[in-house]
């Protein structure tokens, strides 16, 4: 079994059943596990229909080796939640507010790809978007660290990453690229419209084709020492500042 087909840990199980039970094939339960804790997952399962599967704790410890499981292991359809580029451009138009969309170009860690989407879904993000290749992809670690992020914000993973960024900008989305040496400060910004906030991978920022697709390059303010944050970090810094002024205005 392809471990992008598992999701395991009781919290990331138990947000899987409650927001896409269509998406589990079954559940695989560990014999002699703490029944207490299990009773709601099995429940949620058999009510949505789930096969529900007691088996050795060791066969869960060989499909997810050096990973607290818990006991519990959901197997899913793969890419069952994931979106492409067909469909971006009519989302986009049938929101009912200023788009707020996160873009990834080419994240490759899953503990920061989930953290990204637990910050998107924190601070009211409307979508995802992402590289389909050369990218993390959505991973057991991904599911466990976004705490059900993966199943409550919309992911776009997409072939083209420019030509899906010449979609959000037909669509009327303005482009904000995350650069250490942009001139233009973050909170000098104002991301009130219907705007993506673009960052690039770890180490190596925005490629230069995404680079050039962005309407403005914009950089958070560094007090300290350190010359960058990690893009987990920084992707909360620009949806909780882009949610602040959608809350209270730009500051002026």
């Amino acid at each position: 079994m392809d471990t992008a087909e598992q999701v395991y840990g009781h919290h990331a199980v138990a947000a899987l059943l409650a927001q896409r039970p269509e998406a589990v094939k079954k559940l695989l339960v560990a014999k002699g596990a703490n029944k207490s804790q299990l009773d709601a997952l099995v429940a949620s399962s058999e009510a949505a229909g789930v096969a529900v599967q007691q088996v050795p704790r060791r066969e869960l410890d060989a499909l997810a080796p050096d990973a607290r499981h818990q006991g519990v292991i959901a197997v899913i359809r793969a890419d069952a939640w994931l979106r492409n580029e067909k469909t971006l451009q009519d989302f986009v138009e049938s929101l009912d507010e200023p788009a707020l969309l996160l873009v990834l170009d080419g994240v490759q860690d899953p503990h920061n790809l989930g953290a990204c989407l637990r910050s998107a879904d924190a601070a009211g993000a409307h979508a995802l978007i992402m590289p389909r290749d050369r990218a993390a992809g959505i991973t057991p670690v991904v599911h466990k660290v976004a705490s059900g992020a993966v199943q409550s914000v919309p992911i776009f993973a997409v072939t083209n990453l420019a030509r899906s960024l010449r979609v959000l900008r037909d669509a009327g989305v303005w482009l904000f690229g995350a650069s250490d040496d942009a001139d233009a400060g973050l909170y000098d910004s104002d991301l009130t419209g219907p705007v993506a906030l673009l960052l690039g991978a770890e180490g190596s920022g925005l490629r230069r084709l995404t680079r050039e697709h962005c309407d403005h390059l914009i950089a958070i303010p560094m007090a300290g020492q350190v010359e960058s944050l990690n893009v987990s970090v920084a992707a909360g810094v620009l949806l909780y500042e882009a949610r602040r002024q959608r809350l209270h205005g730009k500051s002026k």
